[in-house]
């Protein structure tokens, strides 16, 4: 993916659509009494509104760009936000939710890593690179709370 405006159109998607999955785990977790990974969940959903009001602002988009289907360039043909979800209900378990979470992460961490690798467009590879970092850090963390509460 070379251009720009095409590359930060599918992150303010990808960002969005995580933002609602947060969402929706954030409410999940209220629901399961689990407040330590709500919190975190609610966390996760602002750090994704974040990046979606930062991709916006630099392709200069004033409403959020819509992608026709012949312009979409996921892997596997669907967002990376959105596999796995397929069949999820608010009865979902704590480390259920958060290896979902962590599925979505990695993927849009991979999304994000292959642009970087095979763009010819420095900003973009620049751009892609920049949120490869971010998505990875978000694993990280993930991680380490999968670890916290698969052994409490």
């Amino acid at each position: 993916m070379d251009d720009i405006h095409l590359f930060l159109a599918h992150a303010i998607q990808l960002e969005r659509e995580a933002a609602r999955h947060y969402e929706s785990l954030t409410e999940d977790m209220k629901t399961a009494g689990n407040t330590d990974v709500a919190e975190f969940f609610r966390k996760m959903a602002g750090f994704s509104r974040k990046h979606l009001a930062e991709a916006m602002e630099r392709g200069g988009f004033r409403v959020v760009p819509e992608l026709r289907p012949d312009q979409l360039r996921w892997p596997d043909g669907i967002s990376p936000e959105n596999a796995g979800w397929e069949g999820v209900d608010g009865f979902l378990d704590v480390l259920g939710a958060l290896e979902l979470a962590l599925l979505a992460e990695r993927r849009g961490h991979a999304f994000y890593a292959g642009i970087a690798a095979v763009s010819n467009n420095i900003k973009v590879k620049r751009m892609a690179t920049e949120f490869a970092e971010e998505e990875a850090e978000h694993v990280a963390e993930l991680e380490k709370l999968i670890d916290r509460v698969a052994s409490a």
